[in-house]
């Protein structure tokens, strides 16, 4: 099976003083404002590449993870992720350097090291780690909660 999903984007004007709004080909929700200043200096309310990658990469990872879990015999009652992108600039010009994944997850008869175990590969494999690999560091913060 072969899924193609689609996402357009709007621009208008320069790239400093312009916007636009980019909409999912899913039509799940948007359109969303972008910006260069929500890029660069702030949000207040309008997303970014960076931001909507952030989602997907929380996303991709969540069911990933719980995938493994469930594999394992510990199929996990919820997984709680947050990924926050890091958009710098460097000498070279503006780079997504870091994604850092925080997950939280009550996961039931899951132990410690089969858990740290599962997230790691998780971390390694899902996706859109797997797009991101070689060119962005991605860091893990996995716990099990009760």
């Amino acid at each position: 099976m072969n899924l193609i999903s689609t996402a357009t984007t709007h621009w208008e004007g320069d790239l400093v003083s312009g916007a636009g709004t980019t909409n999912l080909g899913s039509e799940a929700t948007g359109p969303f404002p972008v910006s260069w200043k929500a890029r660069t200096e702030q949000h207040a309310g309008i997303t970014s590449p960076e931001e909507l990658l952030a989602a997907a990469h929380a996303s991709c990872f969540s069911m990933s993870f719980a995938s493994r879990l469930a594999k394992a015999g510990t199929p996990p009652a919820s997984v709680d992720t947050q990924a926050v992108a890091n958009f710098r600039k460097l000498e070279g010009g503006w780079e997504l350097t870091t994604m850092a994944l925080t997950t939280r997850v009550i996961a039931p008869g899951s132990t410690s090291e089969t858990f740290a175990a599962l997230a790691e590969d998780a971390r390694e494999n899902c996706p859109v780690s797997k797009a991101l690999k070689g060119n962005v560091e991605i860091t893990l913060d996995a716990a099990l909660v009760d």
